[in-house]
């Protein structure tokens, strides 16, 4: 060891000393938090910002810099002593955490610059961090990524799907960090401080395996040296750690997670900390960060929302979810930033032309919807413009990353195929019935659902441009062209497709069920009763001032028909939209499990068919009159 290594070492302990002590501070200031957590995985998190790691503090989002995902989110004390260990700000803003009008936040969220992907929710880390290790391929950058994970948090099945996805792609670039303090939350976690049965996991999954004193800043440098060194696999680096490390009266008992100190033990335990700080040859300074060498970068474009190429004609029969796949084809010729996920349905949802057309930006994630979703969460999170798609009813199946996709903010547009019962005979377990309730719960995501080839193709470009999540549905019957080339279809918007002076009810559908009303307004047009058709292609923002408007005259009589269950959907959105004019709505919906069976007979035995749309406007009408 020469001696700058050994003074480098003396550094880094010091520095992990002093990650302890804001940690305890911090949330005793807070009055809660999880100080033990951020004990045991200090000298990890010194090794990795003030020796491995390669970021600029001023600019932690920049191309170039390593990512760092904390995964067992709930240290995020730990991580903003880091940051502020780093320069990025003022360490005396730490004694901020968990105040309203502060960023330091009880878990990590993207409000601080430093933070790429909100976690907390446990066991969403590694696949993001594998999103942003394959964009970093795809846009050529030398960033590597690191993700330090609970040893608790590795019995949840998204990690094993990332861990697959990982090895699958040969990431070399990614290395995980474990810390196995061998406590959770209520108990000891199941393998306790066995590395060899975790290790014995993480090889089973193609991974390079080290195994270490977590607390020996030497072993760690030379653990993530050999992570560099790996070739064509990730690196796993399992580090035995002791919960509340450093802090005798703590040090590996259970009880103490997510338990701040008491003033009186907060200074017993710093003072027992302060003393631990090693002499450093030349007197105590700052390990200071690697930057990164900057690379040039292309101009980031702006993306076309009229997408070019040839249209459709009214009339033709198109499937949205076909219409989908060729508005994405087009898209990616139009943006290099534009990526897609699939989770092996690509040829039902038709994301298989993305794949034929730009093999380099396609990712299989196969059948593992929550890796997929959290590997677009790591993508948009470094810039890209990830479309991951699957049938709407397995999106469910990543509902929580879902949720913490919204919470990031994240640029991510996640498309459901095969919704409703119009699927027909596959039956309800392929039956996407409550994904727009799943995705309208979130606030900030977008939701639209196209009815023809031509609003889809619009949409598709319309999502891509728009800020934020976006969830497109599509459907499996191929329906008629209803709008010619030069419809647009902006966010937030609606369609009026049949209107009269004399209308006296409104009929508000969505996707398939747009058909319907159009076969209804025919119907009753035959007995004189005229109603208007509108397409609530924008079902969140819904289009409010085109609802008021046509209620005000259309009698009051408003009455919505969609393809989903009758909670969060289509009818909960225009009732909340008509609720401040006292407006009630009458909701079309599907009430009931339902069954295989052919199309248009689904249709009709849940309630949601033309037929259904014509009794329902008489019986609100009194008969027309």
């Amino acid at each position: 060891m020469t001696a700058d290594r050994a003074t480098l070492i003396r550094l880094l302990h010091n520095v992990a000393v002093r990650l302890r002590i804001e940690s305890i501070r911090s949330t005793t200031a807070a009055g809660s938090g999880h100080p033990t957590t951020c004990m045991s995985a200090a000298e990890i998190v010194a090794a990795l910002f003030f020796a491995e790691m390669r970021f600029d503090p001023a600019d932690p989002r920049g191309g170039d810099s390593d990512r760092f995902v904390l995964s067992k989110g709930h240290a995020a004390p730990l991580l903003y002593a880091a940051w502020a260990e780093a320069g990025a700000f003022d360490r005396a803003e730490l004694l901020n955490l968990r105040r309203i009008d502060s960023d330091l936040e009880g878990h990590p969220t993207p409000r601080l610059p430093f933070v790429d992907v909100a976690t907390g929710s446990l066991g969403q880390g590694l696949a993001a961090g594998i999103g942003m290790a394959l964009d970093a391929r795809r846009t050529g950058s030398s960033h590597r990524t690191y993700v330090l994970m609970g040893d608790g948090e590795s019995l949840e099945g998204s990690v094993w799907e990332a861990a697959a996805a990982a090895e699958y792609f040969h990431l070399d670039t990614l290395c995980g960090i474990t810390d196995v303090n061998g406590l959770g939350q209520s108990q000891a976690t199941r393998w306790g401080h066995d590395l060899d049965a975790i290790g014995r996991c993480w090889q089973a999954f193609g991974w390079e395996v080290v195994a270490v004193d977590g607390h020996d800043v030497a072993a760690l440098l030379d653990a993530f040296a050999r992570a560099r060194e790996a070739k064509g696999r990730p690196t796993m680096i399992l580090a035995r750690t002791i919960k509340g490390k450093g802090v005798a009266e703590v040090e590996g008992r259970e009880g103490w997670h997510g338990v701040p100190f008491k003033p009186d033990l907060e200074k017993r335990a710093i003072a027992e900390l302060e003393a631990q700080l090693l002499a450093v040859p030349g007197g105590e300074q700052a390990p200071g960060v690697q930057r990164p060498v900057p690379s040039p970068r292309p101009p980031v474009p702006s993306v076309p929302t009229d997408l070019k190429g040839p249209t459709y004609r009214l009339g033709d029969q198109v499937a949205t979810r076909e219409a989908f796949g060729q508005a994405l084809v087009k898209l990616g010729a139009a943006d290099p930033r534009v990526v897609a996920l699939d989770a092996d349905v690509r040829n039902s949802t038709f994301s298989d032309a993305f794949a034929k057309a730009y093999p380099d930006r396609f990712y299989e994630a196969f059948i593992a919807e929550q890796v997929m979703v959290g590997m677009a969460m790591g993508m948009a999170s470094r810039g890209a413009i990830p479309f991951p798609s699957t049938f709407a009813c397995f999106l469910t199946r990543a509902a929580d990353f879902i949720r913490m996709a919204a919470i990031s903010n994240l640029n991510v547009k996640f498309v459901g195929s095969h919704a409703g019962v119009s699927i027909g005979e596959d039956g309800p377990s392929q039956m996407g019935l409550e994904d727009l309730a799943m995705m309208r719960a979130q606030p900030n995501v977008t939701v639209l659902y196209p009815c023809d080839g031509v609003s889809t193709e619009r949409l598709v470009a319309e999502a891509a441009a728009w800020p934020g999540p976006v969830y497109i549905r599509t459907s499996r019957p191929k329906t008629p062209v209803l709008y010619g080339a030069d419809e647009a279809f902006p966010v937030g918007g609606s369609k009026v497709l049949r209107q009269s002076a004399s209308d006296v009810a409104t009929v508000v559908a969505a996707g398939v069920t747009v058909y319907e009303a159009l076969k209804a307004c025919e119907a009753l047009a035959l007995q004189g009763v005229p109603i208007r058709v509108i397409d609530a292609y924008s079902v969140q923002p819904i289009d409010g001032a085109a609802l008021k408007l046509a209620a005000s005259q259309t009698g009051g009589i408003v009455i919505t028909v969609e393809d989903h269950y009758v909670a969060g959907g289509l009818g909960d959105a225009a009732a909340a939209a008509l609720s401040d004019v006292g407006v009630a709505v009458r909701r079309l919906a599907v009430r009931e499990i339902p069954r295989s069976g052919p199309s248009g007979a689904l249709l009709d035995r849940f309630g949601i068919s033309a037929g259904h749309i014509v009794a329902a406007v008489l019986e609100a009408t009194g008969g027309g009159r």
